[in-house]
């Protein structure tokens, strides 16, 4: 039985109280509670401040280019399906540089859990607005404010009927551990958004901010009533919902894969005739 220490990776370089040491820990304590073994998990990251986690964890790790998270995390899943592959990526990363990656995932519905440590500011680069910034947010390089409106990644998700789309509070770790458990076991592509304060360049959405404002959906909820779970996805401001906001059942991008089927790619052998005749079929 694996324990948080199994998966211990090097010492983290994060700002002193962001919220991104809350995340690193909450990982580790839904996998070993999940009794996952740290071979069994691939961490998948771009580039970023989030993108620094695999370094911070023992497991398979691969840390990529800015944007490009889920194009890796998808075709290690595809090779090794028999892999726990977790995408981890900023709100910078895939909602901006990764957006169309982010859309195409949805559709091809991969069984992958995404990560999003969203704090709402490019963190790594020193501060400039990401799309979750809030609009008329001043910035280093936006002195008279962001023009652009304030993405809502959750809206988006659940419009494209992405399969699994939750928020949690790098600022509650009980629920988020019981958010990210039930985001790695989910058939399919799960998306948790997690509001993470950055202490040094975001100011405005600190650790009190969000407890003033978030809250746990109830219990009669219906996280499988999209209608429902769009209405959640708006409210933003005074109120935010923090859970699964919504859920489906898919076919995953693997179980369509005839060849996969059987056994992962991985520990497929072929032979030069083999190859011959999979040409063979296209001509």
């Amino acid at each position: 039985m694996s324990t948080s220490e199994d998966y211990q990776g090097q010492v983290p370089a994060w700002c002193p109280g962001c919220g991104n040491f809350n995340i690193l820990s909450t990982v580790k304590e839904a996998l070993v509670e999940l009794g996952i073994e740290s071979w069994e998990v691939l961490v998948v990251s771009g580039i970023g401040q989030a993108g620094k986690l695999p370094h911070y964890m023992k497991c398979h790790t691969f840390n990529g280019l800015h944007g490009r998270t889920l194009p890796v995390a998808t075709a290690a899943k595809l090779a090794n399906h028999s892999l726990h592959v977790i995408a981890v990526a900023g709100d910078g990363d895939c909602y901006g540089e990764g957006g169309n990656h982010f859309l195409h995932t949805i559709r091809r519905n991969p069984n992958i859990t995404l990560l999003v440590h969203d704090n709402q500011i490019y963190g790594l680069t020193k501060g400039q607005a990401s799309p979750t910034t809030a609009q008329k947010t001043h910035t280093k390089i936006q002195p008279y404010g962001v023009l652009s409106e304030q993405m809502n990644p959750l809206a988006l998700a659940i419009s494209q009927d992405c399969s699994f789309v939750a928020r949690g509070f790098a600022g509650d770790q009980g629920y988020l551990k019981e958010l990210m458990k039930a985001a790695i076991t989910h058939k399919g592509f799960a998306l948790l958004d997690i509001l993470q304060p950055c202490v040094t360049f975001n100011k405005i959405n600190t650790f009190k901010w969000y407890r003033d404002r978030v809250y746990k959906l109830e219990d009669k909820y219906d996280p499988y009533n999209r209608l429902k779970a769009f209405e959640r996805s708006l409210e933003w401001g005074d109120k935010i919902p923090n859970g699964i906001l919504y859920k489906n059942e898919r076919e995953t991008l693997e179980e369509g894969m005839p060849t996969i089927q059987e056994e992962p790619l991985v520990r497929q052998k072929f032979s030069i005739e083999d190859v011959k005749h999979e040409i063979e079929k296209f001509y």
